[in-house]
């Protein structure tokens, strides 16, 4: 059975940029944006024209220079936001206008002092003008995890009517359950006339954690589009991580959907973005974090010494990471010990790393881990004949 694609929606250098402190400057986001084209991104949303004259600029570079995805421009639901992205996106070879508004009562009566079909009125407006320009024009409903469902599909209805070609669905607070953003993403598909015309596109927040699990709740419920960072850079808590919902996808073969990313670019991407905006990727995070195929435990370490998919279900090489750790700690075991030193050219009797292990546990109580300078130490400090393999 073929697989349905999801396609890929980087706002690393628009929602993802809006991390305070992580200002980037014009070729900087060009080499990202150059990166990102090669991972298989499907859409690279460059900014937000209007702005200020650096952004403009930004995504006007970024729309010349991009040979593969589709460039976006975020704007409000504003006659001049939308002219100005379009003259950004002039030299893009596949343009796309994001334009959109609130639509949850919170944001209807406090933000726009308005009512719910004055805010359908707007929508519909916005995404005509922006018709005007480019084909593809994305509405995003800001706030739709709040948003009362019936009357979410009256405004996606008419925003499809009026020639929106993607319909962006934010859980923009990142107060939705999986549950309940997958119910609102079939709701949507059940019950929106013309939704064939039309993408269903996930854009979520992790302020309780759960941006990755909405999204790939979104795509099992019928959307086709998860819009996402990388390292699941964002305001306040963040945004959905790109390679955590890629790798989620190609490790459950039976959900039967996948992207088009090479994921063996992925932890050089990681690096690249947290190297370029100067924020450091947390040691514990999933698929690129340092640890995330670095093992300690003695027990977890004799499996996967034994047998790597003992406890990895993915292989590091497979985005981009050279090989698995074995990292010598009080809590590791004899196996962890005699490959390390192996790796550093010593070949262990069972009788020498008995008497080495003693000395190890003496180390590594001293010290959180045991590199491989130590080892030597520790060898010498056994004071016993070993025969070098190196």
């Amino acid at each position: 059975m073929s697989k349905e694609k999801v396609q890929i929606f980087d706002t690393t250098l628009r929602d993802g940029e809006q991390v305070p402190g992580c200002k980037l400057d014009t070729e900087q986001k060009l080499i990202i944006a150059e990166r990102l084209d090669e991972l298989g991104v499907d859409v690279i949303e460059a900014g937000f024209p209007i702005s200020s004259p650096g952004d403009f600029k930004s995504v006007a570079d970024i729309a010349r220079i991009v040979k593969h995805a589709t460039v976006c421009g975020l704007t409000r639901a504003v006659k001049k936001d939308i002219e100005v992205a379009a003259e950004a996106l002039k030299k893009a070879r596949r343009p796309r206008i994001h334009t959109g508004i609130g639509t949850s009562d919170s944001h209807i009566q406090f933000k726009f002092n308005s009512n719910r079909e004055a805010i359908i009125e707007r929508a519909v407006e916005a995404v005509s003008y922006a018709k005007s320009f480019v084909e593809d024009v994305e509405f995003y409903a800001e706030d739709a995890g709040r948003t009362d469902n019936e009357y979410l599909a009256r405004v996606c209805e008419a925003v499809i009517k009026a020639g929106a070609t993607v319909l962006n669905i934010p859980d923009t607070t990142g107060y939705c359950l999986p549950e309940e953003y997958g119910a609102k993403m079939k709701y949507l598909k059940e019950n929106v006339k013309g939704i064939d015309k039309a993408i269903l596109s996930c854009h979520c927040h992790n302020d309780l954690g759960l941006a990755t699990a909405n999204s790939i709740s979104g795509v099992i419920n019928g959307a086709r589009q998860i819009e996402c960072t990388i390292n699941g850079i964002g305001e306040r808590a963040g945004n959905t991580s790109l390679e955590e919902v890629v790798m989620i996808l190609r490790q459950h073969p039976y959900l039967n959907l996948d992207t088009d990313i090479n994921s063996k670019l992925l932890y050089s991407t990681s690096q690249m973005v947290s190297q370029k905006m100067g924020m450091p990727v947390q040691p514990n995070k999933a698929i690129v974090g340092s640890n995330a195929f670095a093992h300690s435990s003695g027990i977890h370490q004799d499996g996967v010494i034994k047998k790597r998919e003992t406890y990895e279900i993915i292989d590091p090489h497979e985005v981009g990471v050279d090989h698995s750790s074995i990292v010598l700690t009080a809590r590791s075991g004899r196996a962890a010990l005699a490959y390390r030193a192996k790796n550093v050219g010593y070949e262990l009797t069972k009788v020498q790393l008995d008497k080495v292990y003693e000395i190890f546990l003496q180390f590594a109580d001293r010290k959180k881990e045991v590199v491989d300078e130590d080892i030597h130490e520790i060898v010498e400090v056994a004071a016993i004949n070993i025969q070098s393999i190196a």
